[in-house]
């Protein structure tokens, strides 16, 4: 279960974070009504520089959100997927990706989200992962327990690799020795499934699913994810098991408990 620190990490007055808590929830409502007028809709899709999917929808979702950022909290650092950073070594930083899983999103594939996260002194503080096309929301908060559509939800007990349930998104995110790693861990589980984007996360936060590995992340697809797995009793991490930053190198490794964490990260690094 999510433990409740007895002071909280991100050294907020209470009413403070309470409103940048409701804030947060706000730009996931705007990112569930928005998004969704251009799902399963005609759409002309760009590509970036990394050759991966971009449409009007990401982009417009994005401005929204960051407009409201600069109306209500204009001191505040914003790094987002499809618009850049701006002020990003200021304490408080959102950071955001208006739909992760743009390739789910363009072909029709409901599991793709709005991920929302506001960061205090480099510290994950307030996570949101926001299903737009599923009316699924999951709330993490430093030291507080994770909600999903407002009722606390935990991560499963699952300590034993051979017991647990493995998602990735796709194996195309690994190359050489990073596709051993993802074989080796794998083949112990006891199931291994493929998709599911952000949405695996929130899977592994409500008891579904037991481990997330992937690779080849940037910080606005990891660091909303780091409360609502924390806050549900889970672990997240690097593949070294360092805790996840803006700095971090884009391997991510959650797990519902620290014995399974452990023990994937002993095969990570044998």
């Amino acid at each position: 279960m999510g433990i409740e620190s007895p002071v909280s990490a991100s050294q907020m007055p209470s009413s403070e974070l309470s409103n940048i808590v409701t804030f947060a929830t706000e730009l996931a409502d705007i990112g569930r009504s928005n998004c969704m007028k251009y799902f399963r809709q005609p759409l002309e899709i760009d590509s970036k520089a990394d050759l991966s999917p971009v449409t009007i929808a990401d982009r417009s979702v994005e401005l929204l959100m960051r407009q409201q950022i600069e109306d209500n909290y204009p001191a505040h650092g914003i790094f987002g997927e499809e618009h850049g950073q701006e002020n990003i070594d200021r304490p408080e930083l959102w950071v955001l990706d208006p739909i992760d899983g743009t390739k789910s999103f363009i072909t029709g594939m409901p599991t793709f989200g709005s991920l929302i996260s506001f960061l205090k002194n480099g510290k994950p503080i307030v996570g949101i992962l926001e299903m737009p096309a599923l009316n699924e929301r999951w709330v993490g908060v430093s030291g507080q327990q994770t909600t999903f559509n407002q009722i606390n939800c935990d991560t499963s007990d699952c300590q034993e690799l051979t017991k647990a349930r493995f998602y990735t998104t796709s194996l195309d995110a690994f190359d050489g020795e990073e596709a051993k790693i993802v074989e080796a861990v794998s083949r112990k589980a006891a199931i291994r499934r493929y998709g599911g984007d952000c949405y695996s996360y929130g899977l592994l936060a409500s008891s579904h699913i037991d481990i997330v590995l992937e690779s080849s992340l940037e910080p606005y697809d990891y660091l909303s994810l780091v409360p609502v797995i924390e806050g549900a009793g889970g672990v997240i991490s690097d593949w070294s098991g360092n805790a996840l930053g803006l700095k971090s190198s884009g391997q991510v490794l959650a797990c519902s408990t620290a014995e399974l964490h452990q023990q994937v990260l002993e095969i990570i690094n044998s």
